[in-house]
């Protein structure tokens, strides 16, 4: 529930944001709908407003939404029934019901994984209609603009449990902070998950 709360405000400065930029209130719904994916619809909006064309909106929230394939592939095995049934299932991998379901194993709690995402679909989707049907807002005023961050911080913190996550974390966030200046939306991100493969070194044994 708190990662909800924290999720629906995000969708609420959203569709204050999209709202702002002159998308229609119904794109803008059908967006959370369709898409349910806070990181890449901001990626796209944020081009959109910057006077950028659909083309680079579009190749935006791709590059950002890449992440799910391997996540994907993480916890197909956790998934039940055949390739139909796991990829409809597969819909709820969302970044945080994916941490929250992580075992230490390796392996997902398939029923929370589920339910954690339809309480998340929920708060977004309801989040949206809520900005996009309230007054005119200031998204930096309200401090709306911090629940992003914030909201992944939170999931980042649940996950380091030992010093070589610890040094993926970090080593990820330089990386990220490096490209942000000069690459496109949605490339630091990407760029920064090669940290991760600290994690193909085997550990030593004690």
């Amino acid at each position: 529930m708190p990662y909800t709360a924290a999720n629906f405000a995000l969708a609420l400065s959203f569709g204050v944001v999209a709202s702002a930029a002159g998308m229609p209130p119904a794109a803008v719904i059908a967006m959370s709908v369709l898409m349910h994916a806070g990181a890449a619809q901001f990626a796209a909006v944020g081009i959109l407003v910057a006077g950028g064309g659909l083309g680079a909106a579009v190749s935006a929230a791709a590059l950002v939404n890449s992440r799910f394939v391997p996540m994907g592939f993480a916890v197909g095995s956790s998934l039940r029934g055949g390739r139909v049934r796991r990829a409809f299932e597969g819909q709820a991998v969302v970044t945080s019901a994916w941490v929250l379901a992580a075992e230490p194993g390796g392996s997902f709690q398939r029923e929370r994984l589920i339910g954690h995402a339809a309480i998340h679909y929920a708060g977004w989707v309801s989040g949206t209609v809520a900005g996009v049907l309230a007054p005119p807002l200031d998204a930096n005023a309200l401090g709306l603009d911090a629940v992003f961050p914030a909201f992944f911080l939170g999931l980042l913190f649940a996950e380091i449990r030992d010093r070589r996550r610890a040094t993926v974390a970090l080593l990820g966030g330089a990386i990220a902070l490096a490209l942000v200046p000069a690459t496109p939306p949605g490339v630091p991100a990407l760029v920064a998950s090669a940290a991760t493969l600290i994690g193909l070194r085997p550990r030593r044994s004690t």
